[in-house]
């Protein structure tokens, strides 16, 4: 009886050994060798990985517009419509050590359609712009920077006119896709700040710039539509440019503001410039809807604008679009 309760004695120590080694916190001696981090456990070695650098920075915005207006037996008069405008914009930076690379394209097509009229369906809305910036640090916000800049459009735009004494409309091709094409290479200085994650100031000013008047339509090339030599598809140029642009500037709570602004001058004619400008205001309500105030001025001396009189001229060409809709960020 007495060896069994030894036996049960011992039993019982040898389980509450074990427990009390279980519960024991052990605590890893840490060795540092190479800037890698080395965890020694017992006779195990734990080698912890370095935390990986990320030099590629990717996102964009789609948003998507509708209006309909439905109009049956109504009193007041009136039309039945449908606008639709959409737009994406994408982008992809790159930073690494000293060398910086920004690319943002942006694209926005609508249109417009109503029943009381002839060519129902018209383009409201069309654009494509391609921007791509790769600089060398010269200093902590300067930078030494080469950029391309091309824009066009997507669809063919049409003059809309109705001549006296006829009831029909009737209209005449102005341009079309790379009808006109502008692209602009230039090399200079450039001036870069970040007030945050998002808002960012770039300021280039380059006395070295190619621009180039692609006029690829053959009835417009003919006629020396935007400036190029009549029969000719491409307008060379060289000059010097002033390209802003600011990104995210938080004007209030939810409210963004979003513009670039680009100056070209001729050599040739010094002083007479090439404005092109782009505002959006963004006006957030939820994580998925949103309004936007977009306004895009445009001057050329080279491109006259069809009256309604028949006369061209040269004008101030001027698009505002105030949208409501969804906008989805990516």
């Amino acid at each position: 009886m007495r060896n069994y309760l030894l036996f049960i004695g011992f039993l019982l120590f040898g389980m509450s050994h074990q427990v009390l080694a279980q519960d024991r916190l052990i605590i890893p001696d840490t060795v540092l060798i190479n800037g890698d981090t080395l965890l020694m456990l017992g006779d195990s070695l734990l080698v912890e990985e370095p935390k990986k650098e990320i030099f590629w920075e990717t996102g964009g915005n789609y948003n998507l517009n509708i209006q309909q207006v439905t109009i049956s037996n109504w009193a007041a008069g009136g039309a039945s419509s449908f606008a639709l405008n959409s737009g994406i914009s994408i982008f992809a930076n790159y930073k690494k050590d000293k060398k910086v690379w920004d690319t943002q394209v942006t694209i926005n097509l609508g249109m417009n359609r109503q029943d009381d009229r002839d060519f129902r369906t018209r383009k409201s809305n069309d654009n494509f712009i391609f921007v791509s910036n790769y600089g060398r640090e010269l200093s902590e916000k300067f930078y030494l920077s080469t950029q391309l800049d091309a824009r066009t459009q997507l669809l063919a735009g049409y003059k809309y006119s109705r001549p006296s004494g006829s009831d029909q409309d009737v209209r005449t091709k102005i341009s079309d896709l790379l009808s006109p094409g502008y692209v602009q290479s230039s090399t200079g200085l450039n001036y870069r700040r970040t007030y945050s994650d998002k808002s960012k100031l770039s300021v280039i000013l380059s006395p070295f710039t190619g621009r180039f008047t692609i006029v690829m339509d053959d009835s417009l090339s003919r006629a020396g539509a935007f400036g190029v030599v009549p029969g000719e598809n491409v307008r060379a140029e060289a000059g010097m440019s002033l390209a802003t642009s600011v990104a995210d500037i938080q004007l209030m709570e939810n409210i963004t503001w979003k513009a670039d602004l680009n100056l070209f001058s001729n050599y040739e004619r010094f002083g007479n410039m090439v404005v092109n400008f782009n505002s959006t205001i963004r006006m957030k309500v939820n994580k998925y809807i949103s309004t936007r105030m977009e306004t895009r001025i445009i001057y050329d001396e080279e491109v006259f604008i069809k009256q309604d009189d028949g006369s061209s001229k040269q004008a101030v060409q001027l698009q505002n679009l105030i949208n409501f809709g969804i906008s989805l960020d990516f």
